[in-house]
């Protein structure tokens, strides 16, 4: 449903929540349904102290992402920590050494058909009709 066909309250309403990611998350965590809050503010207005704790504060969200931050750096070194605990280092040694000769092996192709393109190519002038004085 679009916002054109809301009701004009209703709309305002929507933007008064967007400015309060607070209550959305009050809302969604204690399973309260969204007319109580709607009646609510209807009653008490926008700017009634009630909604104060509500609103976001960046130092608020500013810790809120350090926090997930952090939560995700543990969780990606605890990851990696298991990695190399269940990693054989020989066989890694053994694919790495593998994948260094593909490497070479992809090198040496590669400078063979850069040898052949340069040797079909004539030169500029004789591509051209021109002769050498």
């Amino acid at each position: 449903m679009n916002d054109t066909n809301l009701h004009p309250s209703v709309s305002e309403f929507k933007q008064f929540i967007n400015q309060h990611p607070k209550l959305i998350k009050h809302i969604r965590k204690n399973g309260r349904p969204w007319q109580e809050m709607y009646e609510k503010w209807v009653l008490l207005g926008e700017d009634d102290p009630y909604w104060e704790s509500f609103k976001s504060d960046s130092e608020d969200n500013k810790e809120e992402k350090k926090e997930s931050k952090k939560d995700k750096n543990s969780e990606l070194f605890s990851q990696l920590v298991k990695m190399t605990e269940s990693m054989d280092l020989d066989k890694f040694q053994k694919q790495m050494d593998q994948f260094s000769s593909s490497l070479g092996t992809i090198q040496e192709l590669i400078g063979q058909f850069q040898k052949t393109k340069e040797n079909k190519q004539p030169p500029i002038n004789e591509r051209m009709g021109w002769f050498r004085d």
